[in-house]
């Protein structure tokens, strides 16, 4: 009797590094799938929920930061490696990132991460129950600036699911904060992840209208 494969899904825009992290899981006997980026990652995840997730941390379009709290919340279950180039060592990776382990993409030996994806899979009954405990914060864009030029940032409460702006008084960065929803008042824990901008559209400038006499 063979017995099931566990699935790990890799995420990374650069396809270099996917190929390569699929190459060395597959020959431990996992099955891989990978994704290019967060949003193509979450795409995945509706056809199927692995037991293990490796994503970058920096990546276009949906950084890794944003995506892990979104998979943190919707599947506590499933196990987390972030990876990244950027930082020397988990202990250096900013505050509030949602993950269990890191890996240090292109400096680390092949056996390193097989082992540490043994260990996620070892531990899930035990993960889980320890990632239900507290809500994952959200991971939220900085925005630009209203039409009266005060910096905002849009709050989705993940109780109700209503959205408000929020007034960005000082840019601290990568610290879990909090608020109260304006709506059903529950406690809403995010991060501004200032690695991301997303500006306002300019305003158009009125046009004249002429009456013909």
């Amino acid at each position: 009797m063979t017995l099931p494969q566990h699935q790990v899904l890799v995420v990374d825009d650069d396809l270099a590094v996917r190929d390569s992290i699929s190459m060395i899981l597959r020959s431990q006997g996992y099955a891989v799938t990978t994704a290019e980026d967060g949003f193509d990652a979450l795409l995945r995840l509706r056809a199927q929920v692995p037991d293990v997730v490796i994503s970058d941390l920096n990546m276009p379009k949906m950084s890794g930061f944003e995506f892990l709290s979104v998979l943190r919340r919707r599947f506590p279950q499933v196990g987390v490696l972030a990876m990244s180039g950027a930082y020397t060592s988990g202990d250096d990776v900013p505050g509030g990132v949602i993950a269990d382990a890191f890996h240090l993409k292109g400096r680390s030996r092949p056996e390193e991460l097989a082992t540490t994806v043994k260990d996620l899979l070892q531990h899930v009954t035990e993960r889980t129950i320890s990632h239900q405990r507290q809500p994952a914060p959200v991971w939220i864009p900085r925005n630009g600036k209203d039409a009266n030029g005060i910096p905002f940032i849009v709050v989705t409460c993940s109780n109700c699911l209503r959205s408000f702006h929020l007034a960005v008084v000082t840019e601290r960065l990568q610290e879990i904060q909090e608020t109260p929803c304006l709506f059903c008042a529950s406690p809403v824990r995010y991060i501004i992840d200032f690695s991301v901008d997303v500006f306002s559209p300019e305003k158009r400038p009125a046009l004249n209208k002429t009456v013909a006499l």
